[in-house]
């Protein structure tokens, strides 16, 4: 018997991700080009810096980044956590009950 085609797609096929990368990276060149074109309205002075919110948002990532890793150590539990609490509930169930 024939299997019937699987339909493949549209981000499986690797040609199609390297079109939406190179579209995603001449955006982003644009916008940092246009950053320098652009006439912005500046509060602080330290706006005046070029690429300014490029930079403050890459950064603000990375340190987002951080303390996601050390807030994961503070508030991780034990792999077993769930299936410890599973087994006390099972335990105070009658052995007819646990089969069901």
């Amino acid at each position: 018997m024939n299997k019937p085609e699987q339909k493949v797609a549209f981000f499986d096929k690797p040609e199609n991700v390297k079109i939406i990368l190179r579209v995603f990276y001449v955006l982003c060149v644009v916008l940092v080009i246009a950053d320098f074109i652009v006439h912005r309205h500046i509060y602080v002075s330290f706006e005046e810096i070029p690429a300014f919110y490029a930079i403050y948002g890459f950064v603000a990532c990375v340190v987002l980044v951080v303390i996601a890793k050390e807030m994961r150590k503070l508030v991780m539990r034990d792999e077993k956590y769930y299936d410890a609490r599973e087994d006390e509930d099972d335990s105070s169930k009658k052995p007819e009950e646990k089969q069901q």
